[in-house]
C-alpha cells in the first residue's frame, strides 16, 4: 500500500470519529438528542468546509502539491456531515410537512443552510476524476460553488445562533480569511495591484 493510500485512509477515519463520537454521547444519553445531532452534525460540516478551503493555502506556503489530492476527501467528508445536518432537521419535521414550508418563509438562516447544501450537492455529485475530465475547464468553474457555499453555511451559523456569536464569528472570519487568500492570489496572477 503507497504511503498516500495509508495518509487517505487515516483521513477517512479522522473524519469519520467526531461523527463515531457523537452517536456514542447521544446512545450515552443528551437531553435532546435530535437537536444535539443537529447541532454536531452542522458544527463539523462547517469545519470540515473550513478544512477543505485550507488546502490551497497550505499546498502554496508549504511547496507541497502532494496535499492537493486530500482536498476532495475532506469536501466530500463536509458534504457528509451537511447532508446528515439536513437529514436529522427533515427527520424531525417530517410528520408536519407544512413545518418545512412555515421554516422556509419565516426562518432566513433554514434558507440560507438548504441553499449551501444545494450549492455543495453538485460538488460532491462531480468530484471523481471521470467528472473532471468530462466537464474539462467547467469542472474548475462548477467547483468555485464552494465559496458561496461557505459563506452561506457561515451565515447559516450565525442566523442561528441566540446568545454566544463567539464561535460563529471566528468561523466567519476563518472563511473570509482564506476567501481573501484567494482573491489576492487570483489578483496577483492577474497582474493586478
Amino acid at each position: 500500500m503507497s504511503a498516500r493510500r495509508v495518509w487517505q485512509a487515516l483521513l477517512i477515519a479522522l473524519a469519520a470519529l467526531p461523527a463515531l463520537i457523537t452517536v456514542v454521547e447521544v446512545r450515552a444519553g443528551v437531553a435532546d438528542p435530535a437537536d444535539y445531532l443537529t447541532r454536531q452534525s452542522g458544527w463539523w460540516a462547517l469545519a470540515w468546509l473550513l478544512a477543505t478551503l485550507t488546502v490551497s493555502p497550505l499546498v502554496a506556503a508549504l511547496h507541497a502539491p502532494a496535499l492537493l489530492p486530500f482536498r476532495r476527501t475532506l469536501g466530500l467528508t463536509a458534504f457528509a456531515y451537511a447532508s446528515a445536518h439536513l437529514s436529522v432537521y427533515v427527520a424531525q419535521v417530517a410528520p408536519t410537512p407544512s413545518v418545512v414550508l412555515d421554516d422556509l418563509i419565516g426562518s432566513p438562516y433554514i434558507v440560507a443552510g438548504f441553499a449551501a447544501w444545494l450549492l455543495l450537492l453538485p460538488l460532491a455529485v462531480t468530484s471523481s476524476k471521470y467528472w473532471m475530465k468530462r466537464l474539462g475547464r467547467t469542472w474548475a468553474r462548477l467547483h468555485r460553488l464552494i465559496y458561496p457555499a461557505v459563506a452561506l453555511g457561515c451565515l447559516h451559523y450565525l442566523w442561528l445562533t441566540k446568545s454566544d456569536y463567539r464561535e460563529p464569528a471566528l468561523f466567519a472570519l476563518l472563511a473570509a480569511l482564506l476567501l481573501a487568500w484567494r482573491v489576492w492570489r487570483w489578483r496577483r496572477r492577474a497582474g493586478t495591484p
